[in-house]
């Protein structure tokens, strides 16, 4: 018996960085990650008890466009079944004292029907992803999708704004670092002004990195850095890629401005480090279109990026602090508390 079980989605690396900041908050709780990708790579190199387990279908994405949405839905449903039946195995095996699950929906109703407590983190109520007759199929998944919400002992959203039922808004769950800025510019030898280009955990952000490698000669006098994820592309060796990294928190606070895809998570830990940052959604994916359209970005802004870059170069740093990783622990804390009595 384990105290938590961490069901993360690995679609993106988001959803385990926040849940790693949340896990840094506690002490003397055993705790084991089930994920897949490069999440779970994440939590390996950090030396976090993890299940490799999960293979998400990948976003189908041509030159910064998301492709046949219809076709992506039916892989994660058939991925949905599949994950239902991994994560009863793991649970029947670790019986945790109590599920959390970051978007992953299998392990929710597996948990739900075994009586186990569950939390879910997530920034979304809803998927918007097709049209047509596949939206049918959609507006299905989110009504089970909505059930599942409804049945858990609390909902954690990392954005602000008022609770109500079993949703609670904790603010932004970013991860915290020991380093000042300077100290992780010399770490990561910045000496330039510094522009990092990252595209998370995929090959859906290449459109951006392409973009950019047009640019360089026009950015001659700064420091062009990539994060590439898992993509190692050849044509990317005439810059300085880092590739994959545990720390991009850390990157995106020694940068002095940030070009990046919308995910919810980065955005959060360009806001909470202050770094002035644009970000690119892929074109008709919806979540990452609401978060750039609420940072005043669409993905038609990809042609004036030099503009956008220079003018960030000016904007001064706004680091916003928001402790919704300690609230969102506290609110674990309490609920596995609770659950012993």
């Amino acid at each position: 018996m384990i105290d938590l079980e961490f069901f993360a989605s690995p679609i993106g690396l988001g959803h385990v960085t926040r849940d790693i900041a949340i896990v840094s908050n506690f002490r003397n709780i055993s705790t084991n990650f089930v994920t897949g990708s490069g999440a779970a790579k994440i939590l390996k190199n950090l030396d976090w008890k993890v299940d490799d387990v999960y293979k998400p279908p990948q976003f189908m994405v041509e030159n910064g466009s998301l492709k046949n949405s219809a076709k992506w839905l039916w892989n994660y449903f058939q991925y949905y079944k599949e994950c239902k039946n991994i994560s009863k195995k793991i649970i029947e095996k670790d019986k945790p004292r109590l599920l959390i699950s970051d978007e992953d929906f299998a392990s929710l109703t597996i948990a739900q029907n075994k009586k186990i407590p569950t939390v879910l983190i997530t920034d979304i109520l809803e998927t918007r992803f097709t049209k047509g007759f596949a939206s049918l199929i959609e507006k299905k998944m989110n009504k089970s999708m909505q059930q599942i919400i409804k049945n858990c002992n609390h909902v954690i959203i990392p954005e602000t704004g008022k609770n109500e039922d079993n949703i609670i808004r904790v603010g932004p769950i970013v991860r915290q670092t020991n380093y000042s800025r300077e100290e992780l510019r010399e770490k990561f030898s910045f000496r330039k002004k510094t522009i990092v280009v990252a595209i998370g955990g995929t090959d859906a952000g290449l459109f951006l990195i392409e973009k950019v490698l047009e640019m360089l000669p026009k950015l001659s006098e700064y420091e062009v850095i990539v994060v590439s994820g898992p993509s190692l592309d050849k044509r990317f060796e005439k810059i300085k890629n880092l590739g994959f990294v545990n720390n991009l928190h850390e990157i995106i606070y020694a940068a002095d401005v940030l070009v990046s895809l919308a995910g919810k998570s980065t955005i959060d830990e360009a806001k909470e480090y202050g770094t002035p940052a644009i970000f690119i959604p892929i074109k008709g994916h919806f979540e990452q279109e609401d978060n750039a359209k609420e940072e005043g970005f669409v993905f038609e802004d990809i042609e004036r990026l030099e503009e956008l870059i220079m003018e960030k170069l000016g904007e001064k740093r706004n680091p916003l602090k928001g402790g919704g990783a300690q609230k969102a622990s506290e609110i674990i804390i309490d609920l596995l508390n609770s659950s012993n009595h």
